[in-house]
């Protein structure tokens, strides 16, 4: 009765996890020690899932542990790194369980770039090793008892949490063996034999009948219901067709235990007509399964146990008691106490188990800190950007007006101090030169990008078109993601680079307008001072206006506007130096609600972090537009107190073209390193991107090689032809052609006929000899064509031939072996010059057996051959059908 059923484990092929693994933290983290720390643990992932999954694993607890560990490292790694077709693409390949295919094409088995693929199918190596490990225990003690309880009960929660789970994490069809259906029956099983474990150790410690009867009672009823599941749901399977005899024996057995023990209490109430009718019942259960499933299940000892309380109940009830033995219809049903439970499963079921990447951060939280970055860098640019507009705008002002030139030139005849500083500024940058190099290299550094952009998308294109061409071509067979869906978000990130690039062209066309129109005033601040002033026009003095209270009020609101420039430069290095770490926020959040608020914790952060920076820039803003204010109105005092001629409005003009070139070169040198940087930060970012495609362009050309493969393998197992229906006259097998309806030999009577037998090997033919009559002698002027009175005899062949056909052998000198489909003994094959009135009688053949001479009767020679003596024909009768050499 201790016949348990365990589960095959799935297969799976060698995956490197090492190369892709790799390269994701090398590109994703700085080379420093926790860049070498998470190599180091990629390394030990690979081994541990070489020793999970490469080998053959014993059936012990040490081997599930391994299996367990790996699944929990798989759980914790998942969130870790971008598993998915379009990023980090990892193929997995699995066989099927159960499915063992055909002779030519393998068994069935699925590839899939899905980690949560990965983990079901290890899962479920750990469900099917846990029934292994139970089925192997000794149930004759305790602790055999314990631990077989305890892993079916395991195995029960895993393929039960597989039924929950697989549809979502393969979004995909799954094979057979981990399909809902087949899995959800797999559980019912291994909980139906925990329960009948609990059964046996309720029996082997001599517990009331009644606790053991609802035990049995219950166990009976999970195995009727993985029977049902079966019946329902799945295919005949090879495993399954095995399995569902034991289904049905186990239910059976379990309702005649049930029923037996509780005939025990029947007996105990002094109910003995229930008694019988208990184990009559229980008898009839056993009795099914010794006829139907002894195969499978052997109950003989549970028979006799039966049938010796039923003799001894009806002796009693017969001699003493005479009580009236109910229906089984009517008997009260027997209780349920279920004393299992499938196992939840929830990480880590290994005990041994340490995260290799406990300091790498989830990729829920890495996305949060990427968009809390661009949030950051947003309020930042933001901030910053308000304050060098307002400068700018400040400057144009101040240019626009001549200031502080024009307070600087009273004598009108020498280079003012504020444009003589601003030319040496210029030339210590690197003048003209350093501008036009920097415009020079820009097209090189853009061309760069979009070759390698372009070489990106063309790869994506290139492997697109093959996908479509194969998809058109095996229609529905080719039943992978369309390379067009799952390039999608690849498509609109080149999409988004490539509009990026487009605006920095437009960006790079407004800085070389701008150099183009500040080319000649920049050049002329690059030249000495003494050309500087030559090339400036000389006009009246205006001395009579220095120490004048509208100059002294000018000066101190540009003293004011200088000030208040410097604040600037402090306040924008403040803003660009805060730094905060969220991702403790941002783990403690996943921590607590299993998802990150991200726009709700990052704007509460920017906003506590930026706020009073914030304050200090729209002051900064507001007090520039009131010393702005009071420089104009001091302005046009100052200009009214001035002599105004033409020499003068000349001078004024070429001074504000001047400062004016001064800050277009500032501020073009500005744009351009930071276009040169863009440009190289966006090298690296596009050379992170193709290798992202061409990592998937890799992994889809390795999935479309393996799914190719398979589909050759299934086309080679498909019939080229749909069945058709063979002729009637084409059913009835036979040995050879039909040969002509002729022999030389005379008929023999009916009654002197061989009884009929099955069909014999093909024979050698006879030596090629003259027939005779026995009546008649042979002519003396006619020689036979082949005379050779050592040839024995021909016998009656054996049931089966001995030694290879068509042997050659002493007595048929110069014969080699026939080629198949010969048939030597069709019409004309012999010349009987001495037999000219002999007729050709027809030959009535055996069915399905080639033609062939009448035989003469039982112990008579063929006409025509010398006699030997009885004993020598006996003796013959007795070797093989061919002589031996």
């Amino acid at each position: 009765m201790a016949t348990f059923i365990s589960v095959p484990l799935k297969k799976s092929s060698e995956v490197d996890l090492v190369k892709p693994l790799s390269k994701f933290v090398t590109t994703t983290y700085q080379a420093n020690d926790e860049q070498a720390e998470y190599l180091r643990s990629v390394e030990e992932l690979n081994k541990l899932r070489k020793n999970a999954l490469g080998r053959p694993l014993d059936k012990h607890e040490s081997s599930l542990e391994i299996l367990l560990r790996y699944y929990d490292q798989l759980c914790a790694v998942e969130p870790k790194f971008p598993f998915s077709e379009n990023q980090l693409c990892l193929t997995f390949t699995w066989k099927d369980a159960f499915e063992k295919g055909s002779l030519f094409g393998g068994s069935v088995k699925l590839a899939l770039a899905s980690l949560g693929y990965e983990k079901t199918c290890v899962l479920f190596n750990a469900a099917a090793l846990a029934s292994q490990i139970a089925s192997e225990q000794n149930l004759d003690n305790d602790e055999g008892l314990r631990t077989a309880a305890k892993y079916y009960q395991l195995a029960s929660g895993a393929f039960g949490h597989i039924k929950d789970t697989v549809l979502s994490a393969l979004n995909r069809e799954p094979t057979m063996d981990i399909s809902p259906e087949t899995v959800g029956t797999l559980s019912l099983i291994m909980l139906a034999q925990a329960q009948e474990v609990f059964f046996l150790k309720a029996t082997s410690d001599r517990m009331k009948d009644a606790v053991i009867a609802k035990l049995a009672n219950q166990a009976a009823d999970f195995y009727g219901d993985a029977f049902k599941q079966y019946k329902d749901n799945l295919p005949k399977y090879f495993y399954f067709q095995e399995v569902m005899p034991v289904l049905a024996a186990k239910r059976c057995i379990m309702q005649a235990n049930a029923e037996l023990h509780q005939s025990a209490v029947a007996k105990q109430k002094k109910r003995f007509g229930e008694e019988i009718a208990r184990l009559q019942h229980a008898a009839e259960l056993a009795k099914t399964v010794a006829s139907r499933y002894d195969d499978y299940v052997s109950v003989k000892d549970l028979s006799e146990k039966i049938n010796r309380a039923l003799t001894a109940a009806k002796k009693d009830n017969d001699f003493i008691y005479h009580d009236r033995v109910p229906e089984v219809k009517d008997l009260e049903t027997i209780g349920k106490a279920a004393l299992v439970k499938a196992t939840a499963i929830s990480p880590p079921l290994s005990q041994k188990f340490s995260d290799l990447f406990e300091k790498m951060v989830p990729m829920a939280v890495q996305q949060s800190m990427s968009i809390y970055s661009q949030r950051k860098a947003e309020t930042v640019n933001r901030l910053v950007g308000s304050l060098r507009e307002a400068t700018n705008l400040c400057n144009g002002v101040l240019a626009s007006l001549n200031l502080p030139a024009a307070l600087e030139d009273l004598s009108g005849d020498s280079v003012p101090q504020s444009i003589a500083e601003k030319a040496r500024s210029i030339v210590q940058q690197g003048g003209l030169q350093s501008i036009e190099q920097l415009i020079k290299d820009l097209p090189e550094l853009l061309t760069r990008n979009r070759e390698i952009l372009d070489e990106s998308l063309k790869m994506l294109d290139a492997e697109e078109t093959t996908d479509n061409e194969l998809r058109a071509k095996f229609n529905q067979r080719w039943n992978r993601t369309p390379s067009g869906d799952l390039y999608k978000p690849l498509r609109a990130e080149g999409a988004n680079f490539r509009n990026v690039l487009d605006k920095a062209v437009q960006a790079d066309q407004v800085v070389r307008e701008r150099y183009s129109a500040h080319c000649d005033m920049i050049a002329l601040l690059c030249k000495s001072e003494d050309e500087l002033s030559a090339a400036i026009p000389s006009a009246n003095p205006t001395k009579t206006l220095q120490g004048s209270e509208v100059v002294n009020v000018l000066r101190s609101l540009l003293s004011q506007l200088d000030e208040m420039k410097k604040e600037r430069e402090t306040l924008e290095e403040e803003v660009k130096a805060v730094t905060f770490d969220m991702s403790t926020s941002f783990l403690t959040a996943l921590a607590q609600d299993g998802a990150i608020n991200e726009e709700q914790l990052s704007l509460s952060q920017l906003d506590q972090s930026y706020g009073t920076y914030n304050q200090r820039v729209q002051a900064s803003l507001h007090m520039q537009e009131e010393l702005l204010g009071k420089v104009q109105t001091s302005h046009q005092d100052f200009s009214s107190l001035k002599q105004s001629n033409a020499e003068t409005n000349q001078r004024e003009e070429v001074l504000k073209k001047l400062a004016s070139a001064h800050d277009s070169y500032v501020e073009i040198s500005n744009n351009l390193r930071e276009g040169t940087k863009f440009y190289n930060d966006l090298t690296e970012i596009l050379l992170k991107f193709q290798n992202k495609c061409s990592d998937i362009v890799f992994a889809r050309k390795t999935e479309r090689d393996e799914l190719l493969k398979d589909l050759q393998q299934s086309i080679a197992r498909e019939p080229s032809a749909p069945s058709f229906n063979v002729p009637a006259y084409q059913s009835t097998p036979a040995a050879g052609p039909t040969p002509a309806p002729r022999t030389v030999f005379q008929p023999q009577p009916a009654q002197q006929q061989p009884p009929a037998k099955p069909q014999p090997p093909a024979r050698p033919p006879p030596p090629t000899v003259t027939p005779q009559v026995a009546a008649t002698p042979p002519p003396t002027n006619t020689a036979p064509s082949v005379a050779s009175t050592s040839n024995p005899p021909p016998v009656a062949p054996m049931a089966q031939a001995q030694g290879p056909p068509y042997p050659t052998y002493q007595g048929y000198p110069g014969y080699f072996q026939a080629p198949m489909g010969y048939n030597p003994y069709a019409y004309g094959q012999y010349n009987m010059p001495n037999m000219p009135n002999m007729p050709y009688m027809p030959y009535q053949p055996s069915p399905g057996q080639g033609g062939y001479p009448g035989a003469p009767p039982a112990g008579q020679p063929y006409p025509g051959y010398p006699q030997q003596p009885p004993q020598q024909q006996q003796q013959q009768q007795h070797q093989p059908y061919y002589p031996q050499q």
